[in-house]
This record gives structure tokens, C-alpha cells and sequence, in this order.
């Protein structure tokens, strides 16, 4: 969140609207501060991931989309490490 463009609040907002996006796509049941939560770590997971393979993201679109691809991995994630230990 480091873009200037994006403030806290705004990173809160696109946050709760990518989480909630990941959470419709996802087919996942969780809340509005989990969807939050996930939106905005989502958006630096996101983020980074673009980064690494050299796709720039900035403003509040670039935010949303990093924070529903980040999202989406996240509940895979949280997916796959709950039926490992089930």
C-alpha cells in the first residue's frame, strides 16, 4: 500500500470490495471484516506476486484486481491447508 494515489481509508474500501468480490467467486461464507482483511492482504500478496513477474499495479484498479488474485490464492490456501488437516 505504499502508492500515494491509494490511501488507508481508500485501501480499506478497495480491500472490503476485493474480498468480497474473492468471497462471491470463491463460493466462500465469511464476513465483512474478513472480506476487509482479505482484500488488503490479498492486495499485498497480490501485488508482490505481479511484481515478481515484472506487471506493475497502481491506484485503486490495480489495487483491486491485486487484491482479488491475492484473495482467491488466499482461500485456496486456507482451503488446502484445512482438508490436510481434517
Amino acid at each position: 500500500m505504499g502508492d500515494p494515489q491509494v490511501g488507508w481509508i481508500a485501501a480499506i474500501v478497495v480491500g472490503g470490495i476485493a474480498g468480497w468480490l474473492a468471497e462471491q467467486f470463491m463460493k466462500s461464507d465469511m464476513g465483512v471484516l474478513m472480506n476487509i482483511v482479505l482484500g488488503i492482504i490479498g492486495a499485498a500478496i497480490g501485488g508482490a506476486i505481479f511484481g515478481f513477474f515484472g506487471i506493475a499495479v497502481g491506484g485503486w484498479i490495480g489495487y483491486l484486481i491485486a487484491g482479488f488474485v491475492g484473495a482467491c490464492l488466499l482461500i485456496w490456501v486456507v482451503r488446502a491447508l484445512r482438508g490436510r488437516a481434517a
